[in-house]
């Protein structure tokens, strides 16, 4: 597999999600007690369906492969969409965003792992390197500059809920570098993206299904409830998928991974603007190493070969 150049366009493909996630893990973490994870889950992509169809039709015309293609669109719909965000609003359930963006950070070593055992795709010493600076950037914000905070987070079973959804989310990008669709699906975000919702939608369903049979639950119906519905369908939902998917075929999927560590450092500033704090020096620093790692990891090894781009 040959090394990609990371333009600043794509740059700031991958930047958009990690804005977009933070707010989830926010809004996630503020509803739970108003709506359960799954039933959540499902409200959301559903809105988001709706949003897609007028976009997306392509896709439900002859030939476009919905049917045809139904394992590969199905598999990318249960990972991308029912299992990785039912997963974190479970986690959501039990563990707060600081936690949960915690356990996320350790993604570029997940899509590395899940990269070189099931896609043969080579480890680079670069790459490496650039997630344990990342991650050090990570650490950074979530102590505030104090290791003593650090080691006063305690893992709960909501952080292992969103360690499988990293792994889950892992496999997903790795399959969207599969070229395995039509052209006219491939060339038309709104039908790709469309074609693996339809499916995940239904996946969610049967979660939710589920999650009702063992623990009904109602939901609290509000205005804050309806926002953060209409949020989490617009944004994190279609913007962030739309953008990931861009800046994975651009950049590949090791490369983007190195971009979700700026979930935790979004989540600390948007309670920083929530809390009116000032920002201190910390955080300076771990955008540095954030953003460090991630140019450090983009850059070709002399043995890559040049760029596909």
């Amino acid at each position: 597999m040959t090394a990609r150049k990371l333009t600043a366009s794509t740059a700031l493909l991958l930047t958009v999600p990690p804005l977009l996630w933070a707010g989830n893990a926010i809004v996630g973490r503020l509803v739970r007690e108003a709506v359960p994870p799954m039933t959540l889950n499902l409200l959301r992509w559903s809105l988001a369906l709706l949003i897609l169809l007028p976009l997306g039709r392509a896709v439900l015309r002859p030939g476009s492969g919905l049917l045809a293609d139904w394992r590969r669109y199905s598999l990318l719909g249960l990972l991308g969409v029912g299992l990785y965000n039912a997963l974190q609003y479970l986690a959501l359930q039990s563990s707060t965003p600081i936690n949960v963006t915690l356990v996320a950070a350790g993604m570029p070593v997940w899509m590395m792992v899940v990269g070189a055992l099931f896609f043969k795709a080579p480890l680079r010493r670069r790459q490496v390197t650039g997630a344990v600076l990342s991650i050090l950037g990570v650490v950074l914000v979530l102590s505030r500059g104090d290791l003593r905070q650090l080691l006063a987070l305690r893992l709960v079973v909501g952080d292992l809920y969103m360690v499988l959804a990293t792994i889950c989310w892992s496999f997903y990008s790795w399959l969207l570098m599969q070229p395995k669709d039509r052209p006219q699906v491939r060339a038309d975000w709104a039908a790709f993206l469309l074609a693996q919702v339809m499916y995940g939608v239904l996946w969610s369903g049967a979660l939710a299904a589920g999650e009702w049979a063992v623990a009904p639950r109602h939901i609290d119906w509000s205005w804050q409830l309806a926002a953060v519905l209409a949020f989490v369908a617009v944004g994190p939902a279609v913007m962030a998928m739309r953008c990931w998917g861009a800046g994975v075929q651009r950049a590949g999927p090791t490369v983007a991974a190195f971009f979700s560590n700026l979930t935790p450092l979004f989540a600390a500033l948007m309670s920083l603007a929530f809390l009116h704090e000032a920002p201190h020096l910390y955080h300076l620093a771990a955008f540095a190493l954030i953003v460090g790692g991630i140019a450090w990891s983009s850059v070709p090894s002399p043995a890559a070969g040049p760029s596909t781009r």
